[in-house]
């Protein structure tokens, strides 16, 4: 047999709380521990499989994924096919939130000029252009601030005195 590691030992290797080792088992990432004289042991395998597991997290995968992936080592299958898979299936995930990021910096970068006395004036926080398309980010579409002419309480409604 393999010489064994205790569950601290295996966490310690693997930079994690033995929570998370003991979450894995019974969520099914990881295979149940063999036990002696009631202690949880572990082989180097565990900590290989920890490895795996940590690396498709930083990835952005699900433990769902992660579990995918370890099943196509653990049936002798070759990785590639899941990989491959998996990764096509993620990358328009991962557009989608750095077009998002994108948009959140541009916004970031012109709120750093905002110089508005009151949100009300302040085109950061203007609703989309009548012309724009309709988007879930269209809040973040910014390209200038300025500071806008207070709007008179006749036209405060309709925005009509205010400038962009």
């Amino acid at each position: 047999m393999d010489a064994t590691l205790t569950i601290g030992e295996v966490a310690r290797r693997a930079g994690l709380k033995t929570s998370a080792i003991r979450y894995y088992e019974s969520v099914g990432v990881l295979p149940e521990a063999v036990r002696e004289s009631g202690q949880r042991r572990y082989t180097e395998e565990t900590v290989r499989r920890l490895h795996v597991i940590e690396v498709a997290k930083r990835a952005g995968f699900s433990l769902d994924e992660a579990r995918v992936l370890l099943s196509t080592a653990d049936d002798g299958s070759p990785a590639f096919a899941q990989i491959r898979e998996l990764a096509t299936r993620k990358l328009p995930e991962v557009d989608a939130l750095i077009t998002r990021a994108q948009a959140m910096r541009a916004w970031l970068q012109t709120a750093t000029g905002c110089n508005c006395a009151t949100l009300d004036v302040c085109a950061l926080f203007d609703d989309q252009a009548p012309d724009e398309p309709t988007r879930a980010d269209a809040a973040l579409s910014i390209t200038r601030v300025g500071r806008r002419e207070e709007p008179s309480a006749a036209t405060r409604s309709g925005r009509a005195g205010a400038t962009r």
